[in-house]
């Protein structure tokens, strides 16, 4: 599906760009492992082609994605190693265009450097940058269940607010803020006075601290979607998410206080929780399902969940061709 040289090139991006999720991709099969590497790497590339360019440029490198969206899917990829490979994702997944767009959409809000009066907002935002990606790791692994990928949403939705939480130091330092500016009034704090001197206020621990228990309350939800998941995928997602909440753990250590140092998961930490990732996995088919899966989506992350449990127009013409074939046999059988 992937050309081996591209596949080469998409590793390398991902060892290098996403140490997270690199190392949980290792226990996830090889049949969603290469074409979710694919994927990372075009959000990698992306998400740098935004992010790496002066501020006067910033929309027209965010045009530049938008038609490269368009070539890929006219099947005309730009001669590049990840958008080949995305390209390849793309025809062979049947990806609901709506997804990538998303994404690209929150990106265009970050170029713009865009604030977020309250949580909805800065969901809202996550769900373009983080749930998006979530959807599209339901698709390659050929899940179109709505609660399934709504419970993907909430993964995403949970990385990204940890990763907020992670780096609200490193972020005023560069003059970016996603702290809910309602959150903000409510401590007193100037948005304007923290970006010229960034500091571990009381008020702004307690608006991290609030990030992560939303996080929190998001990964315990969403555990109930990963049970739900092939049998196989399910160690890497699972590796995923403990990845990323141990993070926020590492915050909650600090007193919340992300804007002295950052936190991080060590490489040792990373291999004991993937282990354990595989071990927990094993029993999920013993457990009985929890009504937390059956939650409606979060209203920000709607739109992804409708796109992503939208099936293939082949895909249910083969169901009713199978239903077909199943109802004639049971006849058959009610004959004999």
């Amino acid at each position: 599906m992937i050309a081996p040289e591209d596949m080469a090139v998409c590793r390398e991006l991902i060892r290098t760009g996403s140490y997270s999720f690199h190392a949980a991709s290792r226990v996830l099969p090889a049949r969603v492992r290469d074409p979710a590497l694919a994927l990372y790497a075009f959000c990698r590339v992306a998400d740098d082609a935004v992010d790496e360019v002066a501020a006067s440029d910033k929309g027209a490198a965010v045009a530049r994605l938008k038609d490269r969206l368009d070539r890929i899917y006219a099947g005309q990829p730009r001669d590049a190693a990840s958008d080949r490979a995305f390209a390849s994702v793309v025809e062979e997944f049947e990806m609901p265009r709506a997804l990538p767009e998303a994404l690209i959409e929150g990106l265009e809000w970050d170029a713009s450097g865009r604030r977020y009066k309250d949580l909805s907002e800065l969901q809202a935002y996550s769900a373009r940058v983080a749930s998006a990606v979530g959807a599209m790791m339901c698709v390659l692994m050929r899940v179109r269940d709505p609660d399934v990928i709504a419970r993907a949403c909430d993964l995403g939705l949970a990385m990204q607010l940890t990763n907020i939480a992670r780096d609200v130091g490193e972020d005023a330092r560069a003059g970016r803020l996603f702290l809910p500016l309602d959150w903000l009034a409510e401590e007193g704090i100037d948005p304007e006075d923290f970006l010229a001197d960034p500091q571990p206020l009381p008020g702004i621990c307690r608006c991290t601290e609030r990030l992560i228990k939303r996080a929190d309350m998001l990964y315990w939800r969403a555990a109930t979607g990963v049970r739900c998941l092939p049998l196989d995928c399910r160690p890497g997602i699972l590796a995923a998410g403990r990845v990323y909440a141990a993070i926020g753990d590492q915050v909650v250590r600090r007193g919340h206080d992300s804007v002295t140092s950052r936190a991080y998961t060590s490489g040792r930490r990373k291999l004991v929780l993937m282990a354990g990732s595989v071990f927990s996995s094993m029993g999920f088919s013993l457990l009985p399902r929890s009504a937390r899966l059956h939650a409606k989506p979060e209203p920000e992350v709607a739109f992804l969940v409708d796109a992503a449990a939208r099936k293939p127009e082949g895909q249910d013409r083969a169901e009713l061709l199978i239903g077909a074939m199943m109802a004639l046999k049971a006849r058959d059988r009610g004959l004999a």
